[in-house]
């Protein structure tokens, strides 16, 4: 708790590196986890990436200070003045609200992140903002927030935003954050680590998984999505799934696109 008297802007300041701190420290517990578990299951999948693995976690600092500062800003704005519509007690709204407003936010982000996401696949803002992603060919679980500091501001102030609109309660907002962490990751880490029951499912036809989002990564014009795969269906923009991470699993069930 900063001291009430404190000038706003050194306030901010402090408030900004602590929460890129934990940002940072996000990024590594959850990317250095899923690293260790990769190196249990797929023993040699990142052999002689050291170089590449090295420039992820670079710009991914960079991108924790980005996605850091403003959240700092918000979380003060709420704790100080009061401006957001973030709230701690559970009775305020119906219960229903609680998962209904984690949908509402995961959606917004794919929506947002779909077509911010399919615009730096321009040639133009490709090489700008987006060719830094790219560069990890073929990604691993250190890729998440590997971004060049332009596409870092588009994704890094949505959900600022969102909590000035719709209210959402903060352990809410809390599985928002560990959703975006988990699959970022687990989406990036260069194999399947969900069941072949659930990827190949009737959910698993609308829900983003490593395989869905690996095709991305190798034919670049297609699965843009975050989280689901609506847009990618409505706009036809979905390939189905990556052929070798559904060879890596096992034989796919009959009619599976790959």
């Amino acid at each position: 708790m900063l001291p009430a008297d404190m000038p706003i802007l050194l306030a901010l300041l402090i408030v900004s590196i602590a929460t890129s701190a934990f940002v940072a420290l996000r990024y590594f517990a959850a990317s250095g986890l899923f690293a260790l578990i990769t190196q249990r299951v797929r023993p040699g999948l990142y052999e002689g990436k050291k170089r590449q693995i090295g420039r992820e976690i670079r710009w991914s600092l960079i991108a924790a200070i980005i996605y850091g500062a403003p959240a700092g800003m918000v979380l003060w704005a709420w704790n100080h003045l009061g401006w957001t519509r973030l709230y701690t007690d559970f009775g305020a709204y119906p219960l229903w609200y609680l998962p209904v407003s984690v949908f509402i936010y995961l959606f917004a982000q794919d929506t947002w992140f779909y077509w911010s996401h399919r615009a730096m696949h321009h040639r133009r803002l490709f090489r700008i903002m987006h060719a830094v992603h790219h560069d990890s060919r073929p990604p691993t679980s250190w890729t998440a927030m590997s971004f060049h500091p332009m596409e870092s501001l588009t994704g890094a102030l949505l959900i600022p935003l969102l909590v000035f609109i719709l209210p959402i309660h903060i352990a809410m907002l809390g599985v928002v954050l560990t959703a975006a962490t988990i699959m970022g990751v687990t989406n990036h880490m260069g194999w399947e680590m969900f069941p072949r029951a659930l990827v190949h499912s009737p959910l698993g036809n609308w829900v983003i998984t490593a395989s869905h989002h690996e095709k991305h990564h190798e034919h670049y014009a297609c699965n843009f999505g975050l989280y689901f795969r609506f847009w990618d269906r409505l706009c036809g923009t979905d390939r189905g799934l990556s052929k070798r991470m559904v060879e890596q699993s096992g034989d796919a069930p009959r009619g599976v696109r790959i």
